[in-house]
């Protein structure tokens, strides 16, 4: 009769108890990685060459030609060029117009956020204190103050019916409605605006934002603006209050008189003997989103140490599968999550200080080349590393760093194998970047959203305003998801990979 065989118990150690705990484990994975030489070399590479390409990104860059852009109030870059019908205003008073039409004045379709109305501005300068109220061909009515603050108003359609708009001044506050009728009035808002004076301008205003056609291929992508024009009408304008004009004076607020291209082409105005008013221009008052990046331009060197935290991270752990060593780790400890939750733990916290410090200097250094290169005030912020957008860059992309190194880890741990982690990584955090720039732009906008690749989006220091029409292009350092919800992905993509390694030491490892 054959004696059935037996199935061993798993192994547990003979150890006590106070030997397998946690602050034990740490310990001896710190003393791991610190006594493997080629392994501190890794690191020691990651962060020069973090640094390095740093520095060479932000030499290669320099200022070019470009639209022309002020400083607004709160020292943001901004647009501030359009067709500005106006009188001054001393003290507080009310401006009341009705926009009767608003069309193209170049033969193509309106932009979405060509603008119809009336302003209150602290003076004639770009970058001034404002606020506005206007119409828009696909907005309906809107409130705009300081060229960062929108609210919307009741929808509306130019082409159905005229839209009242008013403007009442009392100090340095202002509150704008809207009318069908000019009999009913809904208030649209009461916002307080800093730095107006005693004497305003106050009056019509129309712009008409560029064109812009977007060409993507396998072979690259174009950005096409043209000189977007429109046409406004207007009637019924009146101005209660003290003003030292009794006629109205039309300017172009940041067009040149005689520049080249359609965008520096004088408006128009004109007015018929009923009263009506109708403006031809161009331009926008809005956030300038098209200017460089320069927090960004200054953290291409992560893209590249990128590549020694995911080599890093998977060697921590396949080197021990691959010489038979962890067998002497889980043999010395009964608890496998608790081994893993070590590695875990040191690897993150290695990485992410080694990836703070390099970015931080990166950073520093980035920005000193960059103000060398013509990036100065006030078109280009002086940049502090200890304020945002900055100081959110660079813990971020140390964040970034450590979460791709745990990622690595992870993997290493469910497939025992340094090449195999190391390309399911390149493929899940490098190549959708990379094929974002050929793909077509939905298609590389979902490539964002869903990978890990989204995460690089911590970096971005531009703050793209819903009240802005802009094409967000990969190539030009633009993500589809915020900063945080970007490294969002990151970590939950992260927090994934562990989970089914703590799984897989759990049924393959006891």
């Amino acid at each position: 009769m054959t004696t059935p065989t037996r199935t061993p118990a798993p192994y547990r150690s003979a150890l006590h108890p106070a030997r397998a705990g946690f602050g034990h484990l740490l310990r001896a994975e710190w003393t791991k990685f610190w006594t493997v030489r080629a392994w501190l070399l890794v690191l020691a590479i990651a962060a020069v060459v973090t640094v390095v390409v740093c520095q060479l990104g932000a030499s290669g860059s320099s200022v070019g030609g470009g639209p022309m852009i002020s400083v607004g109030p709160g020292g943001e870059v901004v647009n501030d060029a359009f067709r500005f019908t106006h009188r001054p205003l001393t003290g507080d008073g009310t401006v009341t117009a009705r926009v009767t039409g608003l069309k193209s004045a170049d033969g193509r379709d309106l932009e979405p956020w060509a603008k119809a109305g009336i302003i209150v501005k602290s003076s004639l300068k770009q970058g001034s204190p404002y606020a506005a109220v206007m119409a828009t061909p696909a907005h309906g009515v809107r409130m705009q103050w300081n060229f960062t603050h929108d609210t919307a108003g009741p929808s509306s359609d130019l082409a159905k019916a005229p839209q009242w708009l008013r403007l009442k001044r009392l100090g340095e506050k202002l509150t704008g409605y809207a009318s069908v009728d000019g009999q009913n009035w809904t208030r649209l808002g009461e916002v307080r605006v800093g730095g107006l004076g005693e004497t305003v301008q106050v009056g019509l205003f129309l712009t008409a934002p560029a064109h812009q056609v977007v060409h993507r291929s396998f072979g690259g992508t174009s950005e096409v603006q043209g000189g977007g024009e429109a046409t406004g009408t207007f009637d019924h304008l009146t101005l209660q209050g003290t003003s030292t004009a009794t006629r109205w004076t039309a300017t172009d607020i940041g067009v040149p008189a005689d520049g080249p291209g359609p965008n520096s082409r004088p408006g128009t105005t004109t007015v018929s003997a009923t009263g009506t008013y109708t403006l031809t221009g161009h331009g926008d008052i809005a956030p300038e989103e098209n200017s460089p990046d320069m927090v960004q331009m200054s953290f291409q060197g992560v893209f590249v140490g990128l590549l020694f935290m995911v080599a890093l991270g998977t060697l921590f752990v396949t080197t021990e599968y691959k010489r038979g060593l962890i067998r002497t780790t889980f043999t010395a400890t009964p608890s496998r999550l608790k081994v893993l939750a070590a590695k875990t733990t040191v690897i993150a916290a290695i990485t992410f200080t080694t990836g703070l410090l390099a970015t931080a200097v990166g950073f520093a250094w980035a920005q000193k080349t960059l103000r060398s290169n013509g990036f100065k005030p006030p078109e280009f912020p002086d940049l502090s590393l200890l304020e945002n957008p900055s100081l959110r860059a660079v813990v971020g992309s140390a964040v970034l760093l450590s979460l791709v190194a745990v990622l690595a880890l992870s993997l290493g741990v469910v497939l025992r194998n340094s090449a195999g982690a190391i390309a399911t990584v390149v493929v899940l955090v490098i190549l959708p970047q990379i094929l974002s720039f050929a793909f077509p732009l939905p298609a590389a906008q979902w490539l964002l959203r869903a990978t890990p690749a989204a995460a690089f989006a911590i970096q971005q220091g531009m703050t793209y305003y819903p009240q802005v029409e802009h094409n967000c292009l990969p190539e030009s350092g633009c993500y589809p998801l915020s900063p945080y919800n970007g490294l969002a992905v990151l970590a939950a993509y992260t927090l994934a990979a562990l989970l089914l390694a703590a799984w897989t030491v759990r049924r393959r490892d006891a």
